[in-house]
């Protein structure tokens, strides 16, 4: 593999670089710029997306035909892991979940018609969407097989009854994007819908209080009691859910891990900064070996989390699925993460547990890294049932052409 980057994706992201430096950063310090569930305050978002666009660094993992800046999985994560060295990042540049799956899966899949009415309020920053397939106990989670939610066919209509859950954005998104079964074919048994929040026939029945700050619109609980979809609403296909599901959440697992790395190195950044400065028994932190080991640590576990990336992104713009590359990436980069704010934390003391940085905003938040898209034991199942599958070959070196 060949990690070398274009001339022309380095100033992009030098670019992405110093806009987050120079006006989000300076952001992060002052508690006016937050809203109440401690992400950006509206206001300021909006003002901040407005120069992002003007920048030229607006939707950049979507085509230029759909308004984006055309960059491939790989570029994604050069400039990804730029944009979340702050907290305020991804959204500003529009790239944050679950927007920035939902526009991607829709760009795979939609119709022409779709794309236009469903996708570019998305991309043009107008809405904000979510994906809502996961259900509480014994509905579906991890296993999409349990879903319980339904859409019956009558007429040229999809009547919805049932519950999800845990659904991100859900609050405040307009555009939906939902998972539910049509028939108990364990293959075919599932299909992807669209709907508007303005559509009656279902409602929020709360927004669930979580641990850690939370995207704008939360994670909620969704009670569908008779929404009436219409079949041009169907994305791709009936039945075929499961392939809508497959096309966003392998690569959406992946931005995940591309964003996580931006704040794990920001972690770093501010262990650093304070080790190299604090004193005491006559020696500065950054100087005791404690300290060296525990930086030296997380140093090394966020590269091998960059190799494993790049490594996925790179199968998946050739074309292929990266399917275990890319459980690998979530596994190594969701608790690297942890593991990078935790020891902020530690060498920080009082002021990492305090709210005088960010390191205890990520430490929170990192720890739904190993749940979301596939809790660690799934990923760690998958790969292990992929090694019995292929044995050696797990391990094979791709091989070019003489």
């Amino acid at each position: 593999m060949d990690f070398t980057i274009s001339p022309e994706l380095d100033a992009l992201r030098a670019r992405i670089a110093d806009f987050v430096e120079t006006r989000l950063l300076p952001l992060e310090a002052d508690r006016a710029n937050y809203d109440d569930h401690e992400n950006i305050a509206p206001d300021v978002l909006e003002r901040e997306r407005a120069a992002a666009r003007e920048a030229g660094l607006w939707c950049l993992q979507l085509k230029p035909e759909t308004g984006g800046g055309g960059l491939g999985k790989s570029g994604m994560a050069v400039c990804y892991e730029e944009m979340n060295r702050s907290i305020f990042g991804p959204v500003v540049f529009n790239s944050a979940a679950p927007d920035d799956g939902n526009m991607m899966v829709l760009e795979a899949l939609g119709t022409d018609a779709q794309k236009e009415r469903w996708l570019q309020p998305i991309a043009r920053g107008d809405v904000r969407s979510a994906f809502a397939m996961t259900e509480p106990a014994p509905g579906g989670g991890s296993d999409p097989g349990m879903m319980l939610t339904r859409a019956e066919k009558k007429g040229d209509r999809y009547v919805v009854s049932g519950r999800k859950w845990y659904i991100t954005g859900a609050g405040v998104a307009e555009h939906f994007i939902l998972l539910a079964r049509t028939s108990d074919d364990d293959r075919r048994g599932h299909t992807a819908f669209l709907f508007h929040r303005d559509d009656p026939g279902w409602h929020i029945e709360r927004r669930i209080p979580i641990m850690g700050p939370e995207e704008h619109g939360g994670h909620c609980e969704l009670v569908f009691d008779g929404l009436e979809i219409p079949e041009e609403n169907v994305l791709l296909d009936e039945g075929r859910g499961m392939k809508v599901t497959q096309t966003r959440l392998g690569p959406a697992r992946l931005t995940h891990c591309m964003r996580w790395l931006g704040l794990a190195k920001r972690c770093m950044e501010i262990a650093t900064d304070y080790a190299e400065h604090r004193e005491g028994f006559g020696q500065r932190l950054i100087e005791r070996e404690s300290v060296q080991q525990m930086l030296g640590d997380i140093a090394m576990r966020i590269e091998v989390g960059r190799l494993l990336v790049m490594k996925a992104a790179t199968e998946i713009d050739r074309g292929g699925f990266a399917r275990k590359e890319v459980s690998m990436a979530k596994i190594q980069v969701a608790n690297v993460l942890h593991d990078a704010a935790d020891v902020a934390i530690q060498i920080n003391g009082a002021r990492g547990y305090s709210k005088d940085t960010v390191a205890e905003w990520i430490y929170r938040y990192a720890r739904q890294a190993r749940l979301v898209d596939g809790a660690d034991e799934v990923h760690r199942m998958v790969l292990s049932r992929t090694l019995a599958e292929e044995g050696r070959e797990f391990w094979s070196w791709e091989t070019g052409t003489a």
